[in-house]
């Protein structure tokens, strides 16, 4: 039986907390396995900066994300600040079993809700509401949890949050989430001639 899709992501996302506001459905009925990941040691490892980083893509960015937002019909307010340190929220939902109610009610406290997120102290009354003893989000267990996840991530490829995983297959941003259903219900879908020629098109020109 193949393995469930993974859903790599980070609070620190808005686009993110968009496509599980559409996910979450099948990753309550297991379809889905969400799973945190520290974007920023994705973003080091492969020696680039994120939108937020660069400062004119910053501005478009959040203008985006509120555009697509509406169109979408999903509440979002920005946290007070942004980027901000997503270590606490991360390992709350690890520490909280990583279940689709954790990952649900984080992004909710900080993408619908539009509050702070960068500590514990922050995040302490969600912190309460999950049943989460605030000293766990200090464990060296949640701590190794949080790595390993960030490390499979690195090892499949993630170059951006949120990635949906379908076996190797990465289909990364809300953007292409109707190509990521599309996917998840039609596996033969990137297996026609065209598909296969573009996997493996030819490098032309690289920039050093």
């Amino acid at each position: 039986m193949a393995a469930s899709p993974r859903w790599y992501f980070d609070f620190v996302s808005p686009f993110s907390y968009l496509q599980w506001r559409k996910l979450a459905a099948r990753a309550e009925g297991g379809g889905i396995v969400p799973v945190p990941i520290v974007f920023g040691a994705i973003l080091g490892g492969l020696g680039i900066r994120g939108p937020a980083e660069i400062p004119h893509k910053r501005e478009f960015t959040y203008r985006h994300v509120l555009w697509r937002a509406r169109q979408e019909r999903i509440p979002l307010r920005f946290p007070p600040q942004h980027p901000f340190n997503p270590l606490a929220a991360l390992r709350l939902c690890v520490a909280a079993g990583g279940t689709p109610r954790a990952v649900s009610a984080i992004f909710d406290w900080i993408w619908e809700h539009g509050r702070a997120a960068d500590g514990a102290e922050a995040l302490a009354p969600l912190i309460a509401q999950l049943g989460v003893a605030p000293e766990a989000l200090g464990s060296d267990a949640v701590k190794a949890t949080l790595r390993e996840n960030t490390a499979e991530a690195t090892a499949a490829g993630v170059f951006g949050v949120p990635t949906l995983a379908i076996g190797p297959t990465l289909i990364w941003g809300n953007d292409a989430h109707d190509l990521a259903m599309a996917a998840l219900d039609d596996p033969a879908l990137f297996e026609d001639a065209e598909m296969r020629r573009v996997a493996a098109l030819p490098v032309g020109i690289r920039r050093t």
